[in-house]
């Protein structure tokens, strides 16, 4: 080796995590015996010295999590990142947080940046596209890092993913709204070749599939403005459809919209149901039933992994699913009360 060996290479050395070669430094208690003189053993062998100056400089930023959101201008993910920064500050960390607006070039910008200003450990909700450089930069780097309620990295024993159930959401949507009545349920909204679209179309088309029914989806931008077009859409081109389960809530926002301006009743005449349960789904009229996530348990619990994750060296899980529920309210027939 011609540079001088890192944290990074005694952790590649020794197999284990860059975390656990940190508590070996710092002599914490909580390392086994024979984990320790695994690390120690790899020190010695490619010639690792401990700088403790530059670490306890660094140290000024151990209690730092990196938070990267795709979009906090959708409501969804600025409650995430809320709970999320709540939960971290009740265990004493502070997050810096970044938006990348969907844009992967940028969030590998920013998730650089937060490397080298020594972040203990990164939460995304990433951006689609070309997210390797991303990733990469994160593995070499060695510090935990989660990606948040979709999946675009398949390495998930460095990069766990923890994810609402959509399947079982859209799924439970539909047979909702079948047994409501309805004749032709569609599927609104969601970009095509995403994961998380077709995860929440899944337990669609199973449901379609179980009643013997055509499924009809009308994909796009998941956004207020493609909802209101599609509800005018659907009032002349698929007269037919009768309810329609939304990728998420702000389609079915403006499917509201949309269909007020076409004079279709919404409720009894054309059921709609949304997904994610963000609080103005609650506040609208009709009131908007809606697939809830329960995203600020969500942030709470990321929050305690990951800190767990920096305490014991150990990562979570490659993969979990949290529980979803259906909140009737009076978009698909309810009463509004729930």
């Amino acid at each position: 080796m011609t540079r001088r060996p890192t944290i990074i290479d005694v952790a590649r050395e020794a197999g284990v995590s860059k975390s656990t070669v940190s508590l070996v430094l710092q002599n914490s208690a909580s390392v086994r015996d024979e984990t320790r003189k695994q690390v120690r053993a790899a020190m010695a062998r490619i010639g690792y010295v401990y700088n403790r100056s530059a670490a306890n400089m660094r140290s000024s930023n151990a209690g730092l999590v990196g938070l990267v959101i795709n979009d906090l201008r959708n409501p969804f993910f600025t409650e995430f990142a809320t709970s999320l920064q709540m939960a971290l500050a009740d265990k004493g960390y502070s997050a810096v947080i970044a938006n990348t607006d969907e844009d992967p070039g940028l969030q590998a910008q920013v998730v650089g940046s937060m490397i080298e200003h020594g972040v203990s450990a990164l939460i995304l909700c990433p951006a689609y596209g070309e997210t390797r450089a991303t990733f990469d930069a994160i593995a070499r780097a060695g510090i935990p890092a989660m990606q948040m309620l979709r999946r675009v990295d398949d390495r998930l024993d460095l990069f766990p993913l923890p994810a609402p159930d959509y399947a079982r959401g859209s799924g439970e949507a539909t047979r909702h709204l079948l047994a409501g009545g309805a004749r032709q349920v569609a599927f609104v909204g969601g970009l095509e070749g995403r994961a998380v679209t077709e995860e929440r179309q899944d337990g669609y088309l199973s449901a379609l599939a179980e009643a013997g029914m055509t499924p009809v989806m009308l994909t796009g931008q998941s956004t207020r403005e493609f909802g209101r077009e599609t509800a005018r859409r659907l009032a002349e081109t698929h007269p037919q459809v009768d309810a329609a389960v939304c990728f998420n809530d702000l389609v079915a926002l403006g499917m509201l919209s949309g269909f007020q301006e076409v004079g279709r009743d919404v409720g009894q005449g054309f059921r709609l149901v949304g997904f994610d349960d963000i609080s103005e789904a609650a506040q609208c009229f009709p009131t908007l039933t809606s697939v809830r996530c329960d995203i600020a348990r969500i942030g709470a619990q990321a929050a305690e992994t990951v800190i767990g994750w920096l305490d014991k060296g150990t990562p979570p899980p490659g993969e979990t699913r949290t529980p979803v529920s259906l909140v009737v309210r009076q978009s698909s027939g309810g009463d509004g009360r729930s």
